[in-house]
């Protein structure tokens, strides 16, 4: 996958604004879709959508900082880009401390708007990739047989075969029968792997 593939939303009431920034993004290869008003956006929008926002901070209806407030409410998996005036420039700066991956300010300097596309289209797939990965593992734990699920939480707090064993009253050849298992359905390549994978989506050991 390449930055390329990553969804722009441009929301500005300005369709000057609106038409050169989807026209520069469109010729570097990226699907842009527009919109005039926060709200037409948000009703299109749904918690899975992800890509990244190009939002004005100042708009007819839902300011920019609410939609972001509103958009972190959702969990959405978007990217933020603040459009700015001059004299919005503190409220781009709360933006940013909000979530906000960086802010452009009007008028546009082309380069500038590309390179923080970039900027964000890698974060933003890197995060996709992340959240694909965990949910592989997740899939992979629930294919898990109650037993297996116990060892494992066993091996996550360090705990030896023997030790295993005698908490779960079978033996420890069993132990390494299922801890065989184990590796194989969650095709990891050694015990800290298993580990690392089975911390990554939190499991809870006590449970």
């Amino acid at each position: 996958m390449t930055d390329e593939q990553v969804t722009l939303y441009i929301v500005d009431d300005d369709k000057a604004v609106r038409e050169s920034l989807a026209s520069l993004l469109e010729l570097e290869g990226y699907d842009v879709k527009s919109y005039e008003t926060a709200s037409d956006f948000l009703t299109s929008l749904d918690a899975n959508t992800a890509g990244i926002l190009l939002l004005d901070v100042r708009l007819p209806d839902i300011n920019g900082l609410e939609v972001q407030a509103r958009l972190v409410e959702m969990e959405s998996k978007l990217s933020i880009i603040i459009i700015t005036g001059h004299g919005d420039v503190p409220m781009a700066v709360k933006a940013i401390q909000a979530g906000a991956v960086n802010f452009i300010e009007k008028p546009f300097i082309g380069d500038i708007v590309i390179d923080s596309v970039r900027a964000a289209a890698t974060e933003t797939l890197e995060a996709l990739a992340s959240t694909k990965e965990l949910q592989v593992i997740r899939d992979r734990v629930d294919q898990l047989a109650p037993r297996e699920l116990d060892v494992l939480r066993h091996l996550v707090v360090g705990q030896q075969n023997k030790v295993i064993a005698f908490e779960l009253g079978i033996s420890p050849r069993t132990v390494e029968v299922y801890r065989a298992r184990l590796m194989a359905k969650m095709q990891a390549d050694s015990l800290s792997h298993l580990v690392r994978m089975s911390l990554s989506i939190g499991l809870d050991p006590s449970n």
